[in-house]
């Protein structure tokens, strides 16, 4: 797609349905007089993959206004001084003056280099910037370490966790048996056989007559993350209070395993912990939340966790209103795309290990079934949220609808609408009644959380409109 193309495209995606800038795109509503933050976000965008759009024309608030010749010509001259003089070493950038909704702003390409990172001149190498969360940040130094790891081919988990190590080191580290476990196959007698299976998987790599644990083995099969210096910190921990709020803590759990080797253990951990206590004739625990949205919702959070940043393990707190799953690194899609889009990966080999080993679903449908779960038990629309370092999950227990907000009317609304469009179909007023467990005579209610969600901007009527609301359908606004 020629970029001028892929600029409105991006734009239009920004504005609507609820304004919000992108990694790959940023407002300016004027030429800031700071050349090293401009400096800043031309190195964000040239060590972003498929790089970035700085759109002048458009306000904080999403408005879109005209930009005059004089604004315009200002901008392309200093930009382009600052992209030859004030970067580690020249880029060349590109500019179009367009017309957006009958105004004219400029659009300004910065393209990926594949020198990267690209750092801001007279500085160190570690005065490196990406975009996270549609914010220009400074890349951490573990962060600027694996992008130059990463431009020369090498991934986190191709990386090396352990290196010259016996045969017998190798298979004293990690839970072999686990993996064959998984895999529902017998433990080979033979070590060589052993040794080909974890190769086989990347777990590991031969050098001469020694072996290295990759990272992806570490990760994944540990039997004990912190003996590998490089895993401190990427353990998994589980969070319980007391009420909804974190002022007053009822335990805390520390992962130890690889997360493959510990998966099952910790969704059992989770389910029994965020279960209601049921006492008849036996004691049993009936589930708050379905079993398959805390395991894709905690899976995703392993996978798509940045492992570039420190100190912010995958962390997962139960309190008595809601569970939150959270991980390091902002979301690569936008959070409101997120039941429709393929999932982008930071890490695709970690993503494509974890759906061999059956731990998560293919690419695009773990979502989906999460959220069909989630409306199979009548719960509340899955909060996505995200910030400049992480990305967050929560899920509610159940809620009588006249206790919910407006807000999570339509965000129930919406997300139903998606999961429907999913299967190729549209909403209407009788499956709005289903989803909610309404009856025929709340009609009127369901009108009124449709109408909602349509001043929303989340959904629209479907092409094929009856001049009768009660047969109308409806489609999520990016059908």
């Amino acid at each position: 797609m020629e970029w001028k193309e892929k600029a409105r495209q991006l734009l239009t995606e920004s504005l609507h349905p609820i304004p919000a800038e992108l990694n790959e795109l940023d407002w300016k509503s004027g030429l800031s007089e700071k050349t090293d933050r401009l400096a800043q976000h031309l190195s964000a965008f040239a060590n972003l993959q498929g790089g970035g759009i700085l759109v002048f024309g458009v306000n904080n608030d999403g408005n879109v206004f005209d930009m005059s010749k004089q604004e315009i010509d200002e901008i392309v001259q200093k930009l382009g001084n600052i992209a030859q003089n004030n970067l580690a070493y020249p880029i060349q950038i590109e500019h179009a003056v367009m017309d957006y909704e009958g105004k004219s702003i400029l659009f300004i390409h910065i393209p990926e280099q594949s020198d990267k990172p690209v750092f801001l001149r007279g500085k160190d190498l570690f005065s490196s910037y990406h975009r996270s969360a549609g914010q220009t940040v400074k890349m951490s130094k573990s962060q600027v370490k694996a992008m130059i790891a990463s431009s020369e081919g090498v991934s986190f988990e191709k990386q090396i966790a352990m290196k010259n190590l016996k045969l017998e080191e190798v298979l004293s580290l990690l839970n072999y048996k686990a993996l064959f476990e998984i895999l529902d196959k017998d433990v080979p007698s033979s070590t060589d056989s052993i040794i080909n299976r974890l190769k086989e998987f990347k777990l590991c790599e031969q050098i001469g007559n020694l072996w290295n644990i990759t990272n992806l083995g570490a990760i994944l099969f540990a039997k004990d993350l912190k003996t590998f210096a490089n895993m401190q910190g990427r353990e998994v921990i589980v969070r319980k209070y007391i009420g909804t709020n974190n002022r007053q803590q009822e335990f805390e759990q520390h992962g130890t395993y690889g997360y493959a080797v510990g998966f099952e253990g910790l969704i059992d951990y989770i389910m029994k912990y965020t279960s209601a206590e049921k006492i008849d004739v036996k004691r049993e625990y009936v589930p708050t939340y379905p079993r398959v949205a805390i395991r894709e919702f905690v899976a995703n959070a392993l996978v798509h966790q940045d492992f570039t940043m420190s100190g912010m393990p995958v962390t997962i707190e139960i309190f008595s209103n809601r569970i939150a799953i959270t991980n390091a690194g902002a979301p690569l899609n936008d959070i409101n795309r997120l039941i429709d889009l393929p999932p982008q990966s930071r890490n695709e080999l970690l993503a494509q290990t974890m759906f061999l080993l059956h731990i998560c679903e293919r690419r695009g449908s773990g979502i989906d079934r999460a959220i069909a779960a989630i409306e199979e038990m009548f719960l509340p629309a899955v909060k996505f949220s995200k910030g400049e370092s992480h990305t967050k999950v929560v899920l509610f227990p159940k809620k009588d609808i006249k206790e919910m907000t407006k807000q999570e009317k339509i965000d129930i609304c919406y997300q139903h609408a998606c999961i429907v469009y999913e299967d190729g179909k549209s909403i209407n007023n009788q499956s709005v009644r289903e989803r909610f467990g309404l009856n025929k005579n709340d009609s009127s209610i369901a009108s009124r959380i449709i109408s909602d969600t349509i001043e929303a901007g989340l959904i629209k009527p479907t092409e094929a409109e009856s001049n009768s609301k009660k047969f109308m359908s409806y489609l999520p606004y990016y059908a």
